[in-house]
């Protein structure tokens, strides 16, 4: 049985957008019933958040949780969402990010354990290249040859 791979995929996420230096946004499902956060400020029964390291402090992406504190007003929240509530972490200049569905982990019950599809490419398909063509590729390719230029 496979883990989920939400959580792998916000930390890589979260780590490609600052890399990228720009700013990561978090959205969270505010309805949710374990989410610990300020629902005065949860829009359309979502969150927003910057979660840059100016802006939030603290934050850990552990396998379960989402956690950092945050201001709001120049109070302190601490912020706790379990991984399933996350619904995109996106990078606020260009949009760039993951998005997920809302009720993906409980539509599909205990047999899929949370794991994320992930698209193929656009034009290209596995089932594009059944495996008697790979194999007839690879055998028909040439080998290398070394070759002196003086």
């Amino acid at each position: 049985m496979m883990l989920s791979n939400r959580p792998y995929l916000l930390r890589a996420f979260y780590q490609w957008i600052v890399d990228s230096a720009c700013t990561p946004i978090l959205v969270i499902d505010a309805n949710h019933p374990r989410c610990r956060i300020p629902k005065e400020y949860a829009e359309g029964g979502e969150i927003v958040f910057n979660i840059s390291s100016v802006a939030v402090r603290d934050l850990k992406i552990t396998n379960e949780l989402v956690e950092f504190k945050a201001s709001f007003s120049g109070v302190i929240h601490f912020i706790s969402a379990p991984i399933k509530a996350i619904l995109a972490i996106y990078a606020e200049e260009n949009g760039e990010g993951i998005f997920f569905d809302a009720d993906e982990d409980d539509s599909e019950g205990e047999e899929r354990n949370g794991i994320v599809e992930l698209k193929a490419l656009e034009g290209f398909s596995n089932a594009d290249a059944s495996d008697a063509d790979i194999i007839a590729s690879e055998q028909t390719r040439e080998k290398p040859v070394l070759r002196l230029v003086e």
